[in-house]
């Protein structure tokens, strides 16, 4: 996309980032473990200047060689070509967590899956998850009465929770939700963040007798998850009111339903990565709008002329342009997948440059939604840039979801919910920071924040 042209503000927001340094730390006495250290407490801590102007550049990490892509049309080359794959060591922190499905399977077992769970994820499948978002949102809602401060990280992070277990399972986030949602978080605010031994490591398996807090979170993790599968089983639904019934209903190539571990796995792998990237949106779309007012209050005025609660179809959404238009600013400036790698298998060329097999290709939507040359005030946040976009993914500088035939398959899910959360948040408090303190991106498997801020939270007249 080219730089893009927008009116000129009297007000420029422009939200805390980290660092960016202001030459290549790989060019310092001990580059390769400076880069190490700074990624394994960061992801997007070790960029430096010419990353924000550079659409490709060369490196070598711990003798091997790799590629930083920031050029759109290149990256989505990459993405889009069989000739790459994902590091299999890329899979280690989230595999003790998720298994098998979908988010971490590769190649033809891939294929086969994203096939199978095509069904899941329709239009018309996600409509009919919307009652579960609304319901999510009322919990929200209710949670917070009478509370004139929160901690919105928690209370998005339990929101998105209950929203995941009831349009998967029909169920709230208590008892074994409950459980889920500590599992959950403590997985990853720990375990889930990359360590050194994960860059050095050889592949998932390789080195995994370090790894036993992963592993012991991730066994009751599954066990759980197994049980609320075996309940449904035992007490079936009489029609289709969740995407499990989907699930136990759909079948593989040969027609076959699919294994009760694969689906424990798609089930796992939708919890885990489902719930937690929305939740780190929502929270950064509330932290945006706490620093915009201006922009809050319009959104409010769009939800309070067509409220959460009357949402019934996917097309009720568009009522809200100005708040779809905040939620992909804020995938934007805080995508929560910062960093996408790929593995060459072959010998070729991207933007000019030689790739040999074995080449690392980084892709990051941290830069690339930030870069200098593709953006007009790349820091700022300007959510009126995605106004009257009619498909977003069509902007070739924009890839939150990644691209390619691995984009995410459970994007319009996330939006849905995100939106009709946020929604009914604000259609009843005003929100604002009770600290001036900065809040940081601090990105490992997702981009969260450095700590959790308290909100200030208003009521509006006539909704205390």
């Amino acid at each position: 996309m080219d730089a893009q042209v927008l009116a000129p503000q009297d007000r420029l927001i422009v939200p805390p980032a980290p660092k960016v340094h202001p030459s290549p730390l790989g060019y310092a006495v001990f580059g390769e473990l400076r880069i190490a250290w700074e990624m394994g407490r960061n992801l997007v801590g070790a960029y430096c200047e010419e990353d924000f102007d550079n659409l490709v550049t060369p490196y070598l990490f711990m003798g091997s060689p790799g590629l930083v892509v920031s050029d759109p049309a290149a990256a989505r080359q990459v993405l889009t070509s069989p000739n790459y794959r994902r590091p299999v060591k890329a899979s280690r922190p989230l595999k003790p967590l998720v298994g098998e499905g979908l988010l971490l399977s590769e190649g033809e077992t891939w294929r086969r899956q994203r096939k199978s769970l095509a069904p899941v994820f329709t239009p018309a499948a996600t409509g009919g998850l919307l009652p579960h978002f609304v319901a999510a949102g009322a919990g929200l809602v209710e949670a917070l009465d009478d509370r004139d401060h929160a901690n919105l990280a928690q209370a998005f992070h339990h929101a998105t929770l209950d929203a995941v277990l009831r349009a998967l399972f029909s169920r709230r986030a208590d008892a074994e939700g409950a459980l889920l949602a500590d599992l959950a978080r403590r997985y990853m605010e720990g375990p889930a963040h990359f360590k050194f031994l994960d860059f050095a490591s050889r592949g998932a398996d390789d080195l995994t007798f370090l790894d036993g807090d992963r592993r012991a979170l991730g066994r009751r993790w599954l066990k759980t998850v197994d049980a609320l599968i075996a309940e449904r089983r035992a007490h079936p639904h009489p029609d289709v009111r969740d995407m499990l019934d989907r699930l136990l209903a759909a079948r593989d190539e040969d027609g076959a339903p699919l294994p009760d571990r694969e689906i424990r796995d798609q089930c796992s792998s939708m919890l885990a990565a489902g719930f937690e990237t929305t939740s780190r949106l929502l929270f950064w779309a509330a932290y945006l709008l706490a620093l915009d007012p201006e922009t809050q209050g319009r959104i409010r005025a769009e939800v309070a002329a067509f409220p959460a609660e009357r949402v019934a179809s996917l097309d009720d959404l568009k009522a809200w342009p100005l708040l779809r238009a905040v939620l992909f600013e804020t995938l934007r400036l805080y995508p929560a997948a910062p960093l996408i790698a790929r593995e060459a298998l072959e010998a070729d060329t991207v933007l000019g440059c030689e790739v040999v097999p074995g080449c690392m290709i980084t892709i990051s939507p941290w830069l690339i939604h930030r870069h200098r040359k593709l953006w007009d005030a790349p820091t700022a946040f300007r959510p009126e840039r995605f106004l009257g976009q009619a498909n977003p993914w069509s902007v070739e500088a924009f890839i939150p979801f990644g691209a390619g035939p691995r984009v995410c398959i459970g994007a319009g899910f996330a939006l849905a919910e995100a939106q009709i959360i946020l929604a009914s948040l604000l259609a009843r408090v005003e929100i604002g920071l009770q600290s001036d303190r900065p809040v940081l991106p601090k990105a490992s498997i997702t981009l969260g924040p450095d700590h959790e801020p308290a909100f200030v939270l208003k009521p509006l007249n006539g909704a205390a």
